[in-house]
């Protein structure tokens, strides 16, 4: 945790701009877990829509990890050239003192937060030790502060500084593990689906105290996304693997991140404004049953 609470401004995001264009023009996003991935496609989809942007990840440089390729040497610095200011903060989600202070930053350099995209998380406890029998005490914890906990922190912080203007946007990333029971697993990824569906039932109950002072509160629940670091896992940067996945889903592809992206755009503008509460299913129909 040596990185969390360090702030690392983007080039020009102190400078001023000219005012943006689009449904979220001169609003201010914060995204964790925005260093690569479906969070790096969040925040350079809502910088699109006209927002700046706060780029949380626990490393700024995670997307070297995966060998995810970028367009300019940060995630902050694609955002400025989308004609947006942007900041890069590296904490840890999982460490309160450290979310509190990424937060107060954000507000003190853009002057108001708007929308919180809680996309900070993962499976990465080990498969074969995540049956719910016998997964350890550790990799329960480690997942529950990844996926929920953080998620709790980050909203707190960012409500507080909500409540005053009477409006804002939060949307968490939830899984399909976390509605629905996937039998084809045996019950793996316990540890990971118990985190998700905490996350939904948060989503849920933050909706029903919050809605009240202006703010929204939603999920999404993403599944078969191409990322590098998916790609890799599942064999999908092969053609033939691709393709004999698909075949499964109802909409014969795997989704890309702007599919999810364009998902968290209805969220975060005024298109759900009588939304709140809910879980949208991103998977292209490949689970059809209640959620």
């Amino acid at each position: 945790m040596s990185e969390s609470g360090a702030l690392h401004a983007a080039a020009g995001g102190g400078r001023g701009r000219a005012r943006g264009t689009g449904p979220l023009a001169d609003q201010v996003a914060l995204v964790t877990g925005a260093g690569r991935g479906l969070g790096r496609a969040y925040a350079l989809h809502l910088a699109s829509l006209g927002a700046d942007i706060v780029v949380n990840d626990i490393r700024l440089d995670s997307a070297a990890d995966v060998g995810e390729s970028l367009s300019a040497p940060t995630v902050m610095d694609e955002v400025e050239a989308l004609g947006r200011r942007a900041i890069g903060i590296a904490a840890d989600v999982r460490d309160k003192a450290s979310v509190d202070a990424m937060v107060d930053e954000a507000v003190g350099v853009f002057g108001r937060l708007d929308i919180l995209v809680n996309n900070a998380g993962g499976s990465l406890a080990p498969h074969d030790r995540s049956y719910p029998s016998i997964m350890p005490e550790e990799d329960v914890r480690w997942m529950l502060d990844l996926n929920l906990l953080g998620a709790i922190f980050c909203s707190q912080a960012a409500i507080r500084h909500m409540k005053p203007r009477r409006a804002g946007r939060i949307v968490n990333a939830a899984a399909h593990a976390g509605i629905t029971v996937i039998a084809e697993w045996g019950g793996s990824l316990a540890n990971y689906s118990i985190a998700k569906t905490g996350l939904v039932h948060y989503t849920r109950l933050l909706a029903a105290e919050v809605g009240p002072h202006g703010i929204r509160v939603n999920a999404i629940a993403p599944a078969s996304v191409h990322t590098v670091r998916v790609d890799a896992a599942t064999g999908w940067d092969d053609p033939e693997r691709e393709a004999e996945w698909a075949r499964q889903i109802p909409l014969p592809r795997i989704g890309t991140p702007l599919d999810v992206a364009r998902v968290v755009e209805f969220l975060v503008t005024d298109l759900s404004g009588y939304v709140t509460g809910q879980c949208i299913s991103v998977c292209g129909g490949l689970y059809l049953g209640p959620s």
